[in-house]
């Protein structure tokens, strides 16, 4: 099933999440995407701790990105984050990170396995989830 559903979020470069150059080290940007995702499926109406509540799990099996431009501390980032695609028990992610400045910070893509946390095997994309992305 092919998806184009986008919903935009933000966050803060933090102190801590500087290196000694003053950029934002690269290893955080992993946690941006994370916000993306999670605040995207909450827009849908659907939390991580909902679908944990169902026996549902979403771990990452692919993650890949580009940087374009560095973060600094206190930028705010814009992550808008895009479901892509679903295909059986797969549901695809894409990311842009803007500045304030709209500047494009980074791209990066993620495949995520809903996977029934019982017996830890991939299981199809819950039918409530679908439904919630055919009618948005």
């Amino acid at each position: 099933m092919n998806v184009n559903f986008t919903f935009s979020t933000s966050t803060r470069v933090r102190y801590s999440e500087t290196d000694q150059m003053g950029y934002c080290y690269y290893g955080n940007y992993a946690q941006f995407f994370e916000i993306g995702r999670v605040e995207t499926m909450r827009s849908l109406g659907v939390s991580y701790k909902s679908l944990e509540e169902n026996d549902i799990m979403l771990p990452v099996k692919e993650f890949s990105v580009s940087y374009h431009s560095p973060a600094y501390y206190d930028d705010l980032l814009i992550i808008k984050t895009t479901i892509t695609a679903i295909k059986g028990a797969k549901i695809d992610f894409s990311y842009e990170i803007f500045n304030e400045q709209n500047h494009l910070i980074c791209t990066a893509l993620t495949v995520l396995v809903f996977i029934n946390k019982r017996t830890m095997k991939p299981i199809q994309a819950p039918a409530s989830f679908l439904n919630l992305l055919e009618s948005n």
